[in-house]
């Protein structure tokens, strides 16, 4: 068929839309030929963007943080004195309370001496996760935390210092302790 003879070439025909020839099989059509698309460029950095968003946020908020740490370790302290109070009057013996830099215990008055609180869980002896100083602060002048009988003490508060930071645990002498920055 030439030119001339009112047919098309095979190009032509291609051109104007005539059947393909199909692709032979276990040949993939590529994603445009079946009319799909890809992510843009823009929308993955937008989707980039908001992962590290996330992944700052969870970042921030799991970072130790060394007041909420004291903060936590005061509301704690505040607990365990409220609960030392209790067993004191429970137990009809005193409890003490002594810290140093390293930690705290609690002590019972027993055949007339102060010993180590081994027989609950609560009031056992805990070392401080970094050191901290506590400074007791009574109307009577004394440094110490005894509890007793007495169900009316006198109110006090303790300051507990770490790192540059200070929480103070308020109690009112009726039993109540409140935390204060």
């Amino acid at each position: 068929m030439g030119p001339l003879s009112g047919g098309l070439s095979p190009f032509r025909r291609a051109a104007r839309g005539a059947s393909r020839p199909a692709a032979p099989s276990g040949v993939l059509a590529s994603p445009a030929a079946l009319g799909q698309r890809g992510f843009t460029l823009i929308e993955l950095l937008v989707a980039l963007m908001v992962a590290a968003v996330i992944v700052a946020m969870v970042t921030i908020s799991g970072a130790p943080n060394p007041e909420r740490a004291l903060r936590f370790d005061a509301e704690r302290l505040a607990q365990l004195l409220s609960l030392a109070r209790e067993e004191a009057q429970v137990r009809g013996a005193p409890i003490r309370f002594e810290s140093d830099d390293t930690g705290f215990r609690f002590l019972i008055f027993r055949d007339r001496q102060w010993r180590p609180i081994t027989d609950d869980g609560d009031l056992r002896a805990r070392p401080w996760e970094v050191e901290t100083r506590l400074v007791v602060e009574r109307a009577d002048g004394r440094r110490t935390l005894d509890f007793g009988r007495d169900l009316v003490e006198p109110p006090y508060r303790v300051r507990m210092l770490r790192q540059g930071a200070t929480v103070t645990i308020v109690a009112n002498g009726l039993g109540a302790f409140e935390v204060l920055e």
